[in-house]
């Protein structure tokens, strides 16, 4: 990868907990979460953000949102 990041086993404090975090949520710690890994403060705020975008109750569905997310992935011609 190009960005330099942090890996999990070089992660300490925040970021480590962040880590651990993204690995109870998704079983591991995607790219996206990784190439944040330089500003752990951001990375959280970026989380949250996320959080409150997928699962806020009065906005999309999740269906909603994942569709969204994943067509938009698609036209920027995104793997995630």
């Amino acid at each position: 990868m190009w960005i330099k990041t942090i890996d999990e086993d070089e992660a300490t404090g925040a970021l480590a907990r962040a880590y651990q975090a993204a690995i109870q949520r998704a079983g591991r710690v995607y790219q996206i979460v990784k190439t944040m890994s330089l500003a752990p403060r951001v990375q959280k705020v970026s989380m949250g953000l996320y959080r409150e975008i997928m699962f806020d109750a009065e906005g999309l569905s999740r269906i909603e949102a994942e569709l969204l997310a994943t067509v938009t992935s698609r036209a920027n011609d995104c793997h995630y």
